[in-house]
């Protein structure tokens, strides 16, 4: 497994998964603003598996804002049909093989192993399927599930990180605002329970099922 460089490097490049347009913004919006803030050189791969015409003009309105920071971005927004990935195995796959062809990540956001949403499993079983030799963090994504991991690495937030996070989640999801849980409380108060846990004012967590350093 290739070790994740802790100095500086250049260039450190990112990968971001997520099944629906809000995913990747939700599970670790945060960090992927930290990196930025504190990398000169991060290239990023942003790509989001699922979403309608509507959410994914969201969906880029927020990958442009979050990733204003990063030497180079590259966003991709696919039509698979929420909720029925699993059936689109192959193709999803197919996917996952280009992207390991034309890009070579430093570290892998995705969707957690024992995630309770089908569309958020493939994507995790797929990236360690086809990235074999690369750090992958698993994120959270609060639902009605209540299905919680234990995470075990923690990124703590600045106040600035953490607000524009929320502020930037909020603002520009428009399609979601009508769901109960969607709000800023919701997303706050996961920063601030993980926060507690690395004793940091306000944290996003992950689960590392194995790491090279």
């Amino acid at each position: 497994m290739t070790p994740l460089q802790f100095a500086p490097a250049r260039p450190f490049r990112l990968l971001c998964l997520g099944a629906h347009c809000d995913d990747i913004e939700i599970g670790c919006g945060g960090t992927v603003l930290r990196l930025l803030a504190e990398r000169s050189a991060v290239q990023v791969r942003w790509v989001v598996f699922t979403g309608s015409a509507v959410r994914q003009s969201e969906a880029k309105a927020s990958a442009d804002a979050f990733l204003a920071g990063a030497e180079r971005a590259e966003v991709q927004l696919h039509g698979f049909r929420e909720s029925f990935l699993p059936q689109q195995w192959g193709a999803v796959k197919e996917e996952f093989e280009h992207i390991k062809a034309g890009f070579a990540p430093s570290l892998i956001l995705v969707h957690g192993h024992d995630d309770s949403h089908q569309d958020h499993r493939l994507l995790a079983e797929l990236a360690w399927n086809t990235f074999r030799d690369h750090l992958i963090w698993e994120y959270e994504i609060p639902k009605y599930e209540g299905d919680f991991p234990q995470p075990n690495i923690f990124v703590p937030l600045s106040e600035d990180q953490a607000g524009r996070k929320v502020e930037l989640i909020t603002r520009l999801f428009a399609s979601q605002r009508g769901r109960a849980w969607f709000d800023a409380d919701t997303f706050r108060g996961l920063l601030r329970l993980r926060g507690i846990g690395c004793n940091a004012p306000w944290a996003e967590a992950f689960s590392c099922r194995k790491a090279v350093i």
